[in-house]
């Protein structure tokens, strides 16, 4: 996407790709520390893994549109937050 008055696009797409992969993994780590929190603690675990599909979904949304960038912002400090709540409780 270019900008008016801006410089062009030097990779178009391939970015975007490698943003939602990167949600993609995000979101498969929190599920897979949701799994074993799940071991010892079911709550904090339930939490995580409750995460995990609302990650993807935001990050793929967020990022198909590029004025998302709001939206991908607050989310990350959210997750941030509830990981540190989960973490010091468990």
């Amino acid at each position: 996407m270019t900008t008016p008055g801006g410089p062009p696009d030097i990779d178009p797409g391939l970015a975007r790709e490698r943003t939602q992969l990167a949600w993609t993994r995000t979101a498969i780590s929190f599920a897979a520390v949701g799994g074993v929190v799940l071991k010892k603690e079911v709550i904090p675990g339930l939490i995580l893994l409750c995460l995990a599909p609302a990650i993807w979904a935001v990050g793929r949304r967020a990022y198909q549109r590029p004025d998302r960038l709001k939206i991908v912002t607050g989310t990350i400090v959210a997750v941030s937050l509830i990981a540190l709540v989960v973490a010091f409780t468990a």
